[in-house]
This record gives structure tokens, sequence and C-alpha cells, in this order.
């Protein structure tokens, strides 16, 4: 399979399909949420696909720069992504940081068909948290996601263009 983009509307894509079609279903529901009809003709299926209008949420209460400026905040690769055992959520990343490589364990099990496909990308990680130990393993830090807390689903924080891992953001 490539990894051509079947269908996109907005944030929401479908791929890693070679071909294919997308469609509207026609719906005699009002509203924001809109049905699209995806054949995926490498497994002969038609995916329904929801899209839905996020509210977003209330704005945090503010805080100093000098509270924002003690988060550090960096780039790092996923070297690699595998499965903890004793766990139904959690995944163990293996991050290179340039100079070192941490373990951090995200609850991305559920979210992605496949999570070994960020496998290689670079992404933005919190390093400075206390080492925290879940299902028998320690996380060294905390992947950012986008989407998770807003029910949609999670996508990675990346940087635009790939720079050297360990750089800072802020």
């Amino acid at each position: 399979m490539t990894d051509e983009i079947l269908f996109q509307h907005e944030n929401t894509v479908v791929k890693n399909c070679s071909s294919g079609s997308a469609s509207p279903i026609p719906t005699s529901k009002s509203g924001l949420d809109v049905l699209w009809r995806v054949k995926v003709p490498e497994c002969d299926c038609v995916l329904a696909v929801k899209i839905v209008e996020m509210q977003p949420a209330q704005v945090k209460p503010p805080i100093s720069p000098e509270l924002l400026n003690q988060i550090d905040v960096r780039v790092g690769t996923i070297l690699s992504v595998t499965d903890v055992a004793n766990s139904d959520k959690l995944i163990a990343l293996e991050v290179s940081f340039g100079d070192h490589k941490r373990s951090v364990l995200a609850g991305m099990k559920r979210e992605r068909a496949n999570p070994r496909e960020i496998e290689g990308k670079q992404a933005l990680f919190v390093v400075n948290l206390t080492p925290r130990k879940m299902a028998g393993m320690v996380s060294e830090g905390t992947l950012f996601d986008i989407g998770y807390l807003d029910g949609i689903a999670p996508v990675l924080a990346i940087p635009e263009t790939r720079v050297p891992d360990g750089t800072r953001a802020g």
C-alpha cells in the first residue's frame, strides 16, 4: 500500500489506500455533522467517516512567562514504538534527543490502527517532568499530541521541517 491520501476534509484524513473514492452520504439530519462514504478497494469495504465541527474549549487561566519558561519542550525523533504488555492504552516510545535517548510512554494504543506508523517522525515532548512509573515501566517525558482532549482523532505536534533532535521550543 502507498501513503496516498484517499480522503481529506479539514483535519480528518483517510490514507494508506492505493485507490478509492469518497462521496457525501445524504442525511436528513440538520446540524454540523457530515457523513462521508469512503470506498476502500483493498479491503472491499466502505467506511463511514463522521466529521464533527469541534467547539474550542475555554482558555485556561493566565500563567506568568516565568512559569512557562520552566517547561522544557524539545523536539525528538521517535526511534521505535513497542507495546506495553500490562496496559491496554500505553505504548513505549524510544526517543532520540540528540545527545541522549529516553523512554516515553504514551496512551496511543487505541488511537491508531498501527502505532508504529509514527516511527522515524519528529515530535514535541516535555522532557523535564519527574519520571513516572506506569504499567511496570518508567516514562521519562510526555509526548505532545493535538486533539485527544477535544475528542478528535489525535495527531502529533511536529516541527514544520526537520530540525536537530533536542531543539528547544519556546
